[in-house]
């Protein structure tokens, strides 16, 4: 469903030519809504192409590689040269009265660095640039699981408004057929009360549907950052899912996704980190030179000097110590959120296969029986034979069968979304559904 179609528009933007796969599984089947004039049904390749294109949250990694570079400049530049004016032995006493004896002492002065300081600090820049673009995978990808979630989630809601429909529908037939046997004297008019205030509440229920509709339409949207849908209807099939590998296949890709790549970026960071710390410890060289003028005599010397500072070494012991603590932790923080993500995972390969199971059996087994039950309740209500509560059950639980399968579907989806999420990477190929 999520991640088999290569998104060739956004591989050349990205700064390490991004290639994510997304798919759209969910393709293919709802085109029989009509379109609004000039508004086509919205497939899930087109909101996940939208959504990679104008994303606010993803335009943030340009900015932030933009800052990267300005930091490059910044550090792989030499230490400042400073120019001083010194003057000294004026406005004292007795021969010192004024400036007659005044000593003015122009200098230039800046730092030798020692130790590869200079290429320890670009290193840690360049370093940065990695951790950037695997945080901005990281980030393509969740928002590619969010546009797939609201996705199938506004779908199902679209297969929930068109079972509403089918109650309303089923509502007004069984209020007509009440209402002629009402006529006849073979029904109280009591049943016919029931059965209007039955249809009353199945359009009640379908005007909450198409509100909650709407919004879900909005929320989707606003992804690609739009305040409004320019689409009618979701074009997908809800119940068309992929063969799955094994889980422990499953897990290695997930050793290998952005978001444990992330890691492996920050752990160069902080092993450069560690050469900058170290290199710290070598001390500089601090030079000057300059030119001395005598007021009193108004001749002129050269003066020069150095300084070094001592037992910079010892001094820096405590910030390499940090630097050498913080890459260890990285590594940590690393088979912890692996951890985290295979829990997730199995919980998601679980829920999945169990979903697609529910609506394997309820299409084969539970609705067929249902429909048949439904259809011989009402000939025998007609008949006669059946009272209105019997009928009404029937319905209900022919209703209630079909929400069951949707919310099936919907959780099965959603969960093959965030596998696909978790191992960047899209399922085996889809197996056809049988038609409903």
């Amino acid at each position: 469903m999520l991640f088999s179609m290569l998104m060739k528009a956004r591989r050349c933007a990205t700064p390490c030519h991004i290639s994510i796969r997304t798919s759209c599984l969910l393709a293919l089947a709802f085109g029989a809504a009509s379109a609004h004039a000039g508004e086509k049904p919205l497939t899930l390749s087109e909101a996940l192409s939208r959504a990679m294109a104008q994303n606010p949250g993803l335009h943030v990694f340009d900015l932030r590689l933009e800052g990267l570079n300005g930091r490059r400049l910044t550090a792989d530049q030499n230490p400042a040269l400073e120019a001083g004016l010194e003057v000294e032995n004026f406005l004292g006493s007795g021969e010192r009265q004024g400036l007659d004896g005044a000593e003015y002492t122009l200098s230039l002065s800046s730092t030798l660095e020692l130790g590869g300081k200079r290429q320890a600090r670009v290193s840690v820049v360049d370093s940065r640039y990695g951790l950037v673009e695997a945080e901005h995978r990281a980030e393509i990808l969740e928002v590619l699981g969010q546009v797939t979630r609201r996705f199938v989630a506004t779908l199902a809601l679209q297969e929930k408004l068109q079972l509403a429909a089918d109650a309303v529908a089923l509502a007004e037939a069984t209020h007509e057929i009440v209402a002629r046997r009402a006529d006849r004297g073979a029904a109280p008019q009591a049943e016919v009360l029931r059965a209007r205030a039955a249809l009353t509440q199945s359009r009640i229920e379908q005007a909450r549907l198409q509100a909650e509709y709407e919004s879900r339409k909005t929320a989707l949207a606003s992804l690609w950052g739009s305040t409004r849908p320019a689409f009618r209807n979701l074009e997908g099939d809800l119940f068309q899912f992929s063969s799955a590998d094994s889980f422990e296949t499953l897990y290695r890709r997930v050793s290998k996704s952005p978001a444990i790549q992330v890691y492996a970026s920050e752990q160069r960071i902080r092993e450069t980190e560690i050469q900058l710390a170290r290199s710290e410890s070598e001390s500089d060289i601090r030079w000057q030179v300059g030119i001395r003028h005598f007021e009193e005599t108004d001749d002129t010397a050269v003066t020069a000097g150095f300084s070094v500072p001592l037992f910079a070494g010892p001094r820096n012991r405590g910030d390499v110590q940090a630097a050498v603590a913080a890459r260890d932790e990285v590594q940590y923080r690393r088979e912890d959120n692996l951890l985290r993500l295979r829990s997730r995972l199995f919980e998601a390969y679980q829920l999945r296969q169990q979903s697609i199971d529910a609506v394997k059996r309820i299409r084969s087994q539970i609705l067929p029986d249902l429909s048949e039950a439904l259809t011989q309740t009402r000939k025998a209500y007609e008949r006669g034979r059946y009272r209105y509560v019997e009928w009404t059950a029937a319905q209900r639980e022919l209703l209630s069968a079909r929400r069951a399968l949707i919310d099936a579907a919907t959780t099965a989806l959603l969960n093959q979304a965030l596998i696909e999420q978790l191992t960047a990477q899209p399922l085996a190929t889809v197996q056809g559904a049988p038609a409903r």
